[in-house]
């Protein structure tokens, strides 16, 4: 063989290995990537070549599957989309999946490898999609939806002796039944969405946080009884009437002059929203001992998955004691999601015990055999039996007597706390109404609940959280329990 001839076979042959070298990475290190990559237009057909696997709640199906043309044979469908959106998510041919459908995916499309027998696994074969079943309640999440209405805000009911999400319900709401397809029509619905102000995709209930207002009064108190700053609810604070903040020639005032807050109980300092009482108690505490209590119950936890990630609610650090006392009445820096003050009042509703909440039971395969299943699992011991039992108490003395009458319940311990939280520049928007509560019926049956109005119809002097918030709890726990 010539010289020539011979460089052109050995040019060639390391082409034909490079080649091969190539072939090897792209399969074994990034096929994986390169299959699961939403611009791979087979992963599409693929998970849409079938009817996809359901997600229900109380033995309903909240999600379908309808057959539709072209290479893309199924598609999503959402016989009530609105009110089951905060809890599903949205699967789109166009768009992706969210929530419970992206988290849940390869049970729901049949890929996952608990789904396959022995020779699907071998011929890689589409299984037979599972079904995923959540803990929500039907009745409560459509006691929820039709308390808040038209109304921006959200809604959260929480089992306390497991932590099963029994509702979670954000609006306004969106149906993903709109563009679930590929089609024009879906695509005009996904860009009205973008672009709507009221911001309808947003999960109020785990994604937005809020100033919690006088709902965190009941955090502080928690901390003030558990650092053996007052015995019990009943325990006369130190508390001037007006307050004035430290460092400071400014003084706080209540929103009844004619309340009795001047060294109030925690019972009377809950039932009248004392502002002057929690924010002393906040300082006197100090705010390691505040912020102490509220991680206890959730605050400051960015890893919090039910299994959708919640936001983080803060409770701010490097505060002065002017700040200090303004966190002590739910303002400043302080931030909730709803699910948050869900939680606490969850953890004062099952003696102090703070179940982690979970919104999926369990999931099964096309046969309904269980792949996998939820177990109640402890967050923390947020506080005392004692403490808790002390709360309890209080909080039935604000719905019996206080500002929380409007979710009062015949037969049923109800205990509350409501809130009116300020926010926009000097305060010039409208106030978000919260309200949060516990009902326990006996026998074990216990719900807790948080509400929040963002906005509503209501007059800015109507707005309140025992007057907006407070009815559509009432509804959610009526509905909870037997």
């Amino acid at each position: 063989m010539n010289k020539p001839l011979r460089r052109a076979s050995v040019f060639s042959l390391l082409l034909v290995m490079t080649l091969l070298v190539w072939i090897t990475y792209v399969q074994l290190a990034r096929g994986a990537s390169l299959r699961d990559n939403a611009h791979n237009s087979r992963v599409a057909i693929s998970e849409y070549a079938g009817p996809l696997g359901d997600i229900l709640a109380g033995g309903e199906r909240v999600t379908g599957s309808a057959a539709t043309q072209g290479n893309l044979k199924y598609k999503r469908t959402y016989p009530d989309g609105k009110l089951w959106a905060p809890v599903t998510g949205y699967a789109s041919q166009s768009y992706g999946s969210t929530q419970l459908e992206a988290l849940e995916r390869q049970v729901l499309d049949g890929s996952d490898s608990r789904l396959k027998n022995p020779l699907q696994a071998l011929t890689r074969e589409r299984s037979k999609p599972g079904d995923v079943i959540t803990t929500i309640d039907p009745a409560v999440q459509r006691a929820a939806y039709r308390g808040l209405g038209n109304k921006t805000g959200a809604a959260v009911a929480i089992d306390p002796t497991t932590g099963a999400v029994l509702a979670l319900v954000s609006t306004p709401s969106y149906d993903p039944g709109t563009f679930a397809g590929s089609s024009s029509a879906d695509q005009k619905a996904w860009n009205a969405l973008q672009k709507d102000r009221k911001q309808p995709m947003l999960n109020r209930a785990l994604r937005q946080t809020y100033p919690p207002g006088s709902t965190f009064k009941v955090v502080v108190a928690a901390a003030a009884l558990e650092n053996g700053l007052y015995s019990s609810v009943d325990e006369p604070t130190k508390s001037p009437d007006p307050y004035r903040l430290p460092g400071t020639v400014t003084d706080m005032h209540n929103e009844s002059s004619s309340a009795p807050c001047e060294n109030a109980t925690i019972r009377t300092a809950l039932q009248y929203s004392c502002n002057t009482v929690f924010a002393k108690m906040a300082v006197d505490l100090g705010q390691s001992k505040v912020a102490a209590q509220a991680k206890k119950l959730g605050f400051g936890d960015s890893a919090l998955d039910i299994p959708v990630r919640a936001a983080k609610s803060v409770y701010p650090s490097g505060m002065n004691d002017s700040q200090t006392a303004l966190s002590g009445m739910g303002q400043f820096d302080v931030t909730a999601t709803p699910l948050q003050m869900a939680m606490v009042s969850s953890a004062v509703a099952n003696d102090g015990k703070l179940m982690t909440p979970y919104e999926v039971d369990r999931t099964t395969d096309g046969s309904a055999s269980a792949l996998d299943h939820a177990s109640a699992r402890t967050y923390s011991r947020a506080m005392s039996q004692h403490t808790a039992s002390e709360l309890r108490s209080a909080m039935r003395t604000v719905v019996d007597q206080g500002t929380g009458a409007n979710a009062k319940i015949p037969g049923v311990a109800v205990g509350g706390k409501t809130g009116t939280a300020q926010h926009g520049e000097n305060n010039s928007a409208n106030p978000y109404a919260w309200f949060m509560s516990y009902a326990d019926a006996g026998g074990g049956h216990k719900v807790a609940v948080a509400v929040v109005v963002e906005d509503s119809d209501a007059a800015r002097a109507d707005i309140s959280g025992g007057g907006l918030a407070g009815p559509i709890a009432k509804a959610m726990m009526k509905a909870a329990l037997p």
